[in-house]
């Protein structure tokens, strides 16, 4: 038997250009199955390449993209932040 669970995204900076329709601090409410991993929801999910990520945050803990989600996870995505 599958099992979906809800998670909440949001991306900041440049990567909100994969999600144009977002407003500014809007959140994107995903169902997937559980056992799905950052780096799927980005890639397969979002259609978003991992090497332009730098930082996942889940819950407001650093996390690498092998992180497996939970049900009512927050997750925040980042890319490279430059600057002089």
């Amino acid at each position: 038997m599958r099992t979906v669970i809800e998670i909440e995204i949001r991306l900041y900076a440049t990567l909100k250009r994969y999600r144009p329709e977002l407003k500014v601090g809007e959140p994107l409410f995903l169902n997937v199955d559980e056992g799905t991993t950052a780096k799927r929801v980005l890639e397969e999910v979002l259609g978003i390449p991992a090497k332009v990520v730098k930082t996942v945050f889940v819950n407001g803990i650093y996390r690498d993209l092998d992180h497996v989600l939970a049900d009512g996870d927050r997750v925040g995505i980042f890319p490279p932040v430059g600057g002089g």
